[in-house]
């Protein structure tokens, strides 16, 4: 357990890949640490057809734990995308899932596909709307075509997270007006000369949800190492810097934030 940290004290990974091959050789002992941590849910966000399976298994045998989404990330929409999301639809019944998501907007890697991720996100967040769920929603290098797809579901009741959020105090405010949206907050907040610390005390304690995006972005002091859940506390305790708020605050507001959103 982290030494700035209370036993008492519960934290939620609302996304984390904790079915990646990054943790094939040592789920048990990551999820012994990430409990050691005060973690006491994970979400396991979708990515796409080939990651479905090994998500599933992680999810079955943590039942306590985890929490299974299904989505088409926009980094996987190519030339099969309309196979990839007819995937989603199909399986969207076989369980209960907790979103729809990682879904989104992804115009960094390539810009091949962008008028395509632009009708995936948009038809995934009609299945979430429809199924009463929140999304999760990706976004690098585009907000400019991510905020436009969100602003055409302006009257549609949705909700969700948006995921390593990098954007403007601005666009947060513009957020807030489009739906009951979370900011997820990472391990990104601990990088020097990151931009979301600078906004992020500006950022209302009842609007953030934590998370790590393990085995990708891992917080400072870990940085260049895998990431895990367990480091949830790294997060939480910077935001307790930049903010002045209680770490206990900002553990239980942020609980309480990721329940009510994941209805969990």
């Amino acid at each position: 357990m982290h030494d700035l940290m209370k036993p008492s004290m519960k934290f939620i990974d609302t996304h984390c890949h904790l079915y990646d091959e990054a943790f094939a050789e040592d789920l048990d002992e990551v999820v012994n640490r990430l409990q050691d941590s005060g973690v006491c849910a994970c979400i396991l966000p979708g990515i796409d057809n080939s990651s479905y399976d090994s998500m599933l298994s992680v999810a079955d045998k943590l039942p306590e734990l985890t929490y299974p989404c299904i989505g088409l990330h926009p980094t996987s929409v190519a030339e099969n995308w309309q196979e990839e999301l007819s995937f989603v639809k199909n399986h969207l019944d076989d369980r209960k899932f907790y979103a729809i998501g990682e879904i989104g907007m992804d115009e960094y890697w390539s810009k091949d596909f962008v008028k395509q991720q632009k009708t995936v996100f948009a038809e995934q967040i009609e299945l979430a709307v429809k199924k009463h769920l929140p999304i999760i929603i990706h976004n690098r290098d585009a907000m400019a075509d991510t905020m436009d797809v969100l602003s055409d579901f302006k009257n549609s009741d949705i909700s969700g997270v948006f995921h390593a959020y990098s954007g403007s105090y601005e666009t947060y405010c513009e957020l807030l007006k489009l739906g009951d949206f979370k900011i997820g907050i990472g391990g990104v907040l601990t990088y020097k000369n990151a931009g979301i610390a600078s906004i992020l005390p500006k950022i209302s304690l009842h609007d953030i949800i934590l998370e790590t995006d393990c085995p990708y972005l891992t917080p400072v002091p870990f940085r260049g190492k895998r990431n895990e859940s367990s480091y949830i506390p790294l997060i939480a305790k910077k935001i307790e810097e930049l903010t002045s708020v209680p770490l206990e605050t900002i553990a239980d507001t942020t609980t309480s934030n990721a329940k009510k959103l994941f209805k969990i």
